[in-house]
């Protein structure tokens, strides 16, 4: 290299230099003499949590709502006795006997984490919202199906109204896809649900927001509710506090749909 070269080099090596120290310099929200631990937060520490052997697994915090043993997290809906549906080899199924009905946890919660497999038969009859129909209101407000409904059904092949299929919320939002597995296999929900918050008036300060994967697949995204769902009518909001998780048994004459790995984590 000649002289005259190295010295043009040397000299745009230094603009460059004093150009880029004077750009990170001016950099806005820099201020003069800043450290890297300026911006450094220890406290407080997050809580260890240990999780399950598998992401379905129920991590160290949560809460089993059924163990595949018994019922005893749960009650009847309508009376508060004890729930009716049947708990046999690890997985629990509706019951469609008279009186059975719907069922609900005996804890309330606010906002949580929720994991929960449920499974259409295979073989199952029906068609429409007359095939492996049920639900998962998170949060019951009342007997019956009053509250906030994550539609159960069998989307597989099976055609109805859209805001009606398996991942929606209930006549409210329409699941951002259809990743349902056939009859007989088993599918998973993983729910965030944040719940309304109200003041003492009763008017919503708040409204609730709810995240759903339906087997893996992102399908409601902190989707902001009306109010609950409902059949008939536009959704309202009504006043509560915390409130129960309630299983739907949905009276359409095709065989019962069964569960298992039910868990749940209390959210701040």
């Amino acid at each position: 290299m000649s002289r005259l070269s190295f010295q043009r080099t040397f000299r745009f090596s230094m603009y460059a230099l004093i150009l880029s120290s004077s750009v990170f310099a001016q950099q806005p929200g820099r201020p003069a003499g800043a450290r890297p631990q300026d911006t450094e937060v220890w406290a407080p520490e997050p809580k260890v949590v240990t999780p399950g052997a598998v992401d379905s697994a129920a991590p160290s915090d949560a809460i089993v709502l059924f163990n595949g043993a018994n019922l005893d997290e749960w009650v009847n809906t309508s009376d508060k006795g004890p729930a009716k549906w049947i708990a046999a080899n690890g997985v629990m199924t509706v019951s469609k006997a008279p009186g059975s009905g719907n069922i609900e946890t005996k804890r309330k919660f606010r906002n949580y984490q929720l994991h929960i497999e449920w499974k259409i038969p295979a073989g199952v009859t029906g068609s429409d919202q007359l095939r492996g129909n049920s639900g998962i209101f998170l949060a019951s407000t009342g007997r019956g199906d009053s509250g906030y409904e994550l539609q159960i059904l069998d989307s597989y092949h099976n055609r109805t109204y859209s805001n009606g299929q398996a991942g929606s919320i209930y006549k409210q939002s329409i699941p951002l896809s259809n990743p349902a597995r056939k009859p007989g296999e088993w599918q998973s929900y993983d729910v965030i649900w944040i719940a309304p918050v109200f003041a003492a008036d009763g008017a919503v300060q708040t409204p609730a927001y709810v995240t759903v994967f339906f087997n893996g697949v992102l399908v409601q995204n902190h989707f902001e509710l009306k109010g609950e769902t409902l059949y008939i009518g536009k959704p309202f909001y009504r006043k509560f506090d915390s409130a129960p998780i309630k299983l739907q048994a949905h009276p359409d004459p095709s065989e019962p749909v069964s569960f298992r790995n039910i868990w749940v984590r209390e959210l701040n």
